[in-house]
Formats: C-alpha cells, structure tokens, sequence
C-alpha cells in the first residue's frame, strides 16, 4: 500500500464517525495540556526561585555570627544574633584569592519618621562594595562613597517600599531628612525595585554608612554579616573552605565544630532550592500524566470498537490480497493520527492554560521547545502503545469468518 494512499483511507476513517473521534481526541488533548501546563508552571516556579536568589548577589558567601552546626544537629537559635564578627575579620578576608569585593554589614530594624509618616525597616550599615557584591542599582540619586563611610556621615539611601512608605504624599525622597531612631540622615539615592514582601523584602530597607550606623544605632563594633562576592562559581567551595580556615585563625579556635560563626553558600541555596522545584515538576506532570493513561485506554477502546465495525471491511481486504501487515499499518496509523490531532490541540491548550495560570497567580509559565517536543513523543508513543493491539488483532483476523460477520 502506498504511503498516499494510507493517509487517504486513514482520513476518511477518522472523519466518518466525527463525534466519536472527537471525543476521543478530547481525551488526549485534556491529557497533553494538562502535563504541558503543569510543566510550564514547575519550570516557571523554578527559574522564579532561581532568579530570586540570584538578585542578592552574584557568587555570594555570607559570614554569620554564631557556632556551626553539623548535620542532623539542631540549628542554633543564637544564628546572626551573637557577637562574633568585627571589621577587622572583613578587612582579613579581602586579601584572600579568588574575592572581588566583600562588605560587612550591620543591620537592625528601626522606627523611621518623615513629616508625619513612619515605618519599621531595616536599617544596614555598610561600605560601597555592597552595590557590586548584592547586584544594588540606583533608580534616583547615588550611593553613598568610601568618603561618607570615613567621614561617618549621616546619609541614607532607600529602597522603593520605604519611598513609599516615608513619602506618600509623593514628595522628591532624594534631598530629604529622615529620622531613624532620633537621628536625622539626608537621603542622597533610592533603589531600584528588586521585588520580594515581608520582613524579608529587599525594598524595603535603609542602607547607611557601617561607621555611622555602629556610633549613632548600634552602639557597638560587632557586624551582622559580612558578604563575599567570588570571582566565580566554582571558585565558592574553595573561597567557603579558605574563609573558614582564616576565621578560624583570628578567633583562635582551633576545633572547627565549636566555631564561632557559620557560611551560608548561595550556590547550596540554588542547588538546594532547583532540587525541590524540580521535584515538584516532576510531581505536577506525573500527576497530570494520569489523564493521558485515560486518554489513552480511550483510543484503545475506540480502535477495538472500529476493528469490530470493520470486520467484514478487514475480510475482504485479506480476500483481495492485502497482507497481515498492510491491515496493521492501516489502524496502527489511525491510532497514531488520533493522539498526533490530540498531541497538536493539546499544546493549544496547555499554552492557554499557562497564561490563564499567570494571569491569575503571577506565577509565569515557561514552556520550552524541549516539553513540546516530550508531548508530540509521548502522543506518538500513546498512538502506537494502545493501536498496536487494536492493529494487530485485526490484522490476525480469518478472511473467512471476517466475511461471514454480520
């Protein structure tokens, strides 16, 4: 049989009983959209994380104070709080290789007022390294310089929420006096919006000078944190075990596990985090993968109810000479045609779904070239899977008993 005229015999059999087909195809369709939506949302979820944590910072260490903890013990309760680190453990870190930048931190949350507005913030003292090191952009004005640090100036520049917040009356915040805990700071720049919500929000912060925010907040010379930008990737695991050794030196400890701080390495909060995304997409397409099993067993049903129609159809066929494997091929490739029009509307609707699912949840879907193609295979997969039965019990029929079925 020729490959033009199989295609002939395979539309005008799909086509002759159209509600059944479609139906049918309906099951597919419903199976292939849903795992392509719920794919696209895994993968969008995941590149949302990643993205997340990629806006703290680039190749970033961050130094806390406080003991480590091996694995399977309990987390210390004391984490960040305690007093461990000084400027004089950042200044030590930046002469170490494979750094570009390091900035120490001392951070707190203060009332801050403006002319009749308030609101509790964070407030950070740190140097000007913190822009490279945390990927900071300045939307209005500048950030403060090294100038301003050694000069213990009260200057302040502010995030998007705390404009927000301080000047809703939509006055200019650049150039304006604020006053965080009974002190008057002039805002000389504003951040660009980073997103997030909560106190863990990156917009909703102060930056100051760490000279200025350890004589006039804190009251002390005990730092928060210090970060470190790596020049690489791959150099983290050696800048984490390198740091780790010279820490421990300036505190004269000498047992690692009673340490007096701890290293959280962003790489291990990407690997970590794209882990459990990764598991949840596999999660929502195995579970959407449960339609196209149904969808499947419905073309099953569907060829053995066309194999039955068609017996005396096979007979005469077999009478005039077609082979067992031209009538196999004739339904193997009804079945393959059924889930290919399933497989193409499908990702219609898998397309419409993850828009639907964006729109409403802010969640933005990614469908890739990779999971279209994963869908056309599993819809030729299912096609061949559930028609070769169908396929070959016709093809096995006796031309005899085929012509005397009524």
């Amino acid at each position: 049989m020729r490959i033009t005229d199989l295609f002939q015999e395979t539309i005008t059999a799909i086509t002759a009983n159209k509600s059944r087909t479609a139906l049918t195809i309906l099951g597919i369709v419903i199976g292939i959209g849903s795992v392509i939506a719920m794919v696209s949302i895994g993968q969008g979820a995941q590149g949302s994380i990643e993205n997340s944590i990629q806006s703290i910072g680039s190749n970033l260490l961050i130094v806390y104070p406080g003991a480590a903890r091996g694995v399977g013990s309990q987390i210390s309760s004391g984490r960040g709080s305690a007093q461990s680190l000084v400027m004089a453990d950042a200044t030590a870190i930046k002469s170490l290789n494979n750094i570009v930048a390091v900035s120490p931190e001392a951070s707190k949350r203060f009332q801050v007022t403006q002319k009749g507005y308030n609101t509790n913030t964070q407030v950070v003292g740190t140097t000007p390294e913190y822009v490279s090191v945390r990927n900071v952009n300045i939307s209005e004005g500048v950030f403060f310089s090294q100038q301003n640090v050694d000069g213990y100036s009260k200057v302040a520049v502010i995030g998007p929420t705390t404009a927000t917040d301080l000047f809703a009356d939509g006055s200019d915040p650049v150039g304006a006096s604020i006053r965080v805990s009974g002190v008057d700071f002039t805002v000389i720049g504003v951040t660009q919006s980073k997103g997030g919500s909560g106190f863990g929000s990156q917009d909703d912060v102060i930056f100051i000078p760490i000279t200025t925010a350890q004589r006039f907040l804190t009251g002390n010379q005990y730092l928060s944190t210090i970060d470190i930008q790596a020049t690489s990737q791959t150099a983290l695991t050696q800048v984490q075990t390198d740091v780790t050794a010279l820490l421990l030196e300036q505190h004269k400890i000498k047992d690692p596990t009673a340490a007096d701080f701890s290293i959280l390495n962003q790489a291990d909060i990407a690997a970590a985090a794209s882990s459990v995304t990764g598991t949840f997409t596999i999660l929502l397409g195995a579970i959407a993968g449960i339609s196209l099993l149904v969808g499947g067993i419905g073309i099953m049903n569907m060829m053995l109810t066309v194999v039955t129609e068609r017996t005396r159809e096979i007979g005469l066929r077999k009478a005039i000479g077609a082979r067992r494997r031209d009538i196999s091929r004739q339904f193997l490739t009804e079945s393959v045609m059924l889930t290919f029009l399933g497989g193409v509307f499908g990702i219609i609707l898998g397309w419409l779904l993850s828009l639907i699912v964006s729109k409403l949840f802010g969640i933005a879907g990614k469908i890739t070239i990779g999971s279209i193609l994963l869908a056309f295979g599993v819809s030729a997969a299912i096609g061949i899977v559930f028609g070769y039965y169908p396929a070959r019990r016709a093809s096995r029929l006796n031309p005899i008993d085929a012509l005397r079925y009524e």
